[in-house]
């Protein structure tokens, strides 16, 4: 975005656990249990009885419920949550398929008794197809089966930790919430966006893993001191960031952010940027400024201060031309100002205003393009190149004020029109600001994108702009209304400023 272009712009108008088996139901007829385990003598028991149902597990219900609620063996004893006496190790049940997702069981366990009963359920399927209706989820929840106290080996305790949000209803998309322990959901952001045929080809975050599989590394800090780096990981599989160690890294001394690796593997990193036609060299970012929880985890954002910004110019996958692509951000709706720009998208690759349509990113703060603007902002607005656009061809009328302490932004685009999203991402739905035509106006119709990324700053490096920036992707492909809605359900579970 070009300040200068402002007046000549605006004057024209622009525009994600089906057991079959998981019975572990050990008919009582003939089965003798040791005399090591855990009982509960039915009032009319034999000696020696058989064992009883160790729990039910059911797909069509959708629960897992304890042992303590099992199938009473003839004139035997009630299972009390695991297997027989003497350590006898029962199937778990069978992980089911989900329309293509798969079931995991991740170490988690449920003790019941000396024996222990392995479960398979553990953490759902990237697919997140829901299995017979199924949701995973309330007797030794995060990935145990049984007994209450079970350890999950990921991420927290099982027995009474968190949920694993269960698939969804209409379309198999799963709500992604959060495990036991304070885990990022089993299907993360870019699952959720790949089952609408719009994969992931940029994902950025120094807040917590955007893909359930994913424990690469999140971002880089560099010590003031002696500039030595390190590199932060998730703390689990599809976690959240290990912030522990960079303050142990970074004590004694100041760090700043060198480097936010892009999750979905095509290596679309983001560095400082260089200069550009409207701004001096960017700066990094301080890696301490923006303390803040998450799921119950302290991270660091990126808080983007004047002169900030990061970019890449030479990038794999991402949209160019009139193609098709998604992006949101999730950014502070009270760390921002009226100046040019805190963006996150498809920009110029060689840092400079190429002309309308050049750019595609998603734009948050007080910048009030084209008038009228409804309330006093900030704003989720299209970055178009020349233009911020509220909707339609400059204005809109029912893009209104996300003034929230945690904002969800989204634009996205396709080859005749465009729309724009913001919310709440603390809490509740997305609200479509705009979703219509592309602007009218000479050449955004159709788009000339270029493929960079940028953060923080304008397309032609723009840098006078203030915003904080927690998690952010990119999509191949025009993401769908479910998918988006999937996606915001994801970003409240993870329990941002909890």
């Amino acid at each position: 975005m070009s300040p200068q272009n402002k007046l000549l712009t605006n004057s024209s108008a622009l525009p994600r656990c089906l057991a079959l088996g998981g019975l572990l139901l050990s008919l009582a007829s003939g089965f003798a249990c040791g005399s090591g385990a855990m009982e509960e003598q039915d009032a009319g028991g034999s000696t020696g009885g058989g064992v009883g149902s160790g729990g039910r597990s059911s797909a069509s219900g959708g629960t897992s419920a304890p042992g303590t609620g099992g199938q009473t063996a003839s004139g035997g004893k009630m299972g009390s949550g695991g297997a027989g006496t003497g350590g006898a190790t029962g199937s778990g049940g069978v992980s089911g398929t989900g329309g293509g997702g798969t079931t995991t069981g991740s170490g988690g366990k449920a003790s019941g008794g000396n024996g222990t009963t392995t479960s398979s359920g553990g953490v759902g399927g990237a697919a997140g197809a829901r299995a017979s209706g199924g949701t995973t989820g309330s007797a030794g929840r995060g990935g145990t089966m049984g007994g209450a106290g079970g350890a999950s080996s990921r991420g927290g305790a099982g027995g009474a930790g968190g949920v694993v949000a269960g698939p969804g209803g209409a379309g198999g998309m799963p709500a992604g919430g959060a495990n036991g322990g304070g885990a990022t959901a089993a299907s993360g952001p870019c699952d959720l966006y790949a089952t609408s045929s719009a994969p992931c080809v940029a994902a950025h975050s120094t807040v917590r893993a955007l893909f359930g599989a994913y424990d690469g590394k999140l971002y880089q800090v560099r010590r003031a001191s002696d500039k030595l780096t390190k590199d932060i990981v998730p703390l689990t599989t599809g976690g959240f960031a290990d912030a522990a160690s960079q303050d142990t890294f970074c004590a004694s001394t100041t760090c700043t952010i060198a480097t936010i690796y892009d999750q979905s593997g095509k290596g679309n990193h983001l560095t400082v940027g260089p200069a550009g036609g409207n701004g001096k060299a960017d700066t990094e970012s301080s890696a301490t400024a923006l303390k803040l929880t998450v799921g119950g985890h302290t991270v660091y954002g990126v808080y983007i201060a004047a002169g900030n910004g990061y970019r890449n110019n030479t990038t794999t996958g991402i949209a160019t031309g009139n193609g098709a692509q998604g992006a949101y951000m999730v950014a502070s709706g009270t760390h921002v100002n009226d100046g040019c720009c805190f963006d996150y998208g498809n920009a110029e690759t060689n840092n400079k205003d190429t002309g309308n349509g050049h750019m595609e990113a998603v734009y948050l703060g007080k910048l009030c393009w084209f008038t009228p603007c409804v309330g006093a902002g900030p704003w989720v607005m299209a970055d178009l190149e020349n233009g911020l656009f509220s909707g339609a061809n400059g204005p809109s009328s029912s893009n209104t004020s996300v003034a929230y302490d945690y904002v969800t932004a989204m634009v996205k685009g396709h080859s005749t029109g465009y729309a724009i999203k913001g919310g709440n991402a603390q809490t509740g739905a997305l609200k479509t600001m705009y979703s219509g035509a592309l602007p009218t106006t000479s050449g955004y119709n159709p788009m000339h994108l270029e493929g960079a990324i940028i953060l923080g700053v304008g397309g032609d490096n723009s840098n006078v702009s203030i915003g904080s920036f927690f998690e952010g992707v990119m999509t191949s492909g025009f993401p769908s209304d479910a998918a988006d809605d999937a996606v915001q359900a994801n970003i409240v579970a993870a329990g941002y400023g909890h």
